[in-house]
């Protein structure tokens, strides 16, 4: 198969799924390497493909129009142990996680794509952290870090911001 047979079924596997697709999974698919997988999801991006890399893999991010109209970033101060009790705090009023971001004064902007939606997905991303023996972004800037978060109602994105304020996460 050409590059282009296989950058058009990667994007037809990314739409159908319900799930990331890892990079190995999509190479194995294919007959490929991982190199060449990481290089073709490169080229889709370059082409207004919005597919992000995720800790679970690859997905296509179309949008839920509901949720683009509400989305807020907060920017948030804790430590490591903390991560948890966070996403959970977002989740569990009814928002997602889309990503985390960090300036760092060398390197600048560094934006990760989390999507968090739900306990289990926040569980899984802290075990993968410890898995893998990782430290979390935020540990190049001392806790201090933003989230994107989107959510089906402004309110619920208010309620989220007072929780995180009273958790004393939120930076004002």
């Amino acid at each position: 198969m050409d590059g282009d047979s296989r950058k058009k079924e990667i994007v037809k596997l990314l739409q159908a799924g319900t799930q990331p697709i890892s990079g190995t999974e999509l190479a194995k698919k294919f007959g490929v390497t991982r190199q060449i997988i990481v290089q073709d999801i490169a080229l889709l991006r370059a082409n207004d493909k919005n597919i992000l890399s995720t800790n679970k893999g690859y997905v296509l991010f179309v949008g839920d129009k509901e949720n683009e109209k509400y989305k807020r970033t907060f920017k948030v101060y804790h430590r490591e142990d903390k991560i948890l009790n966070e996403l959970f705090t977002i989740v569990d009023l009814g928002g997602s996680v889309l990503d985390v971001v960090v300036e760092h004064p060398i390197y600048g902007q560094i934006m990760v794509d989390l999507i968090i939606n739900s306990r289990l997905d926040a569980e899984n991303f802290v075990e993968q952290v410890k898995e893998y023996r990782t430290k979390p972004l935020t540990d190049l800037t001392e806790g201090v870090h933003f989230h994107t978060v989107t959510a089906p109602s402004q309110s619920i994105l208010d309620a989220i911001e007072i929780a995180l304020d009273r958790k004393g996460y939120l930076i004002k």
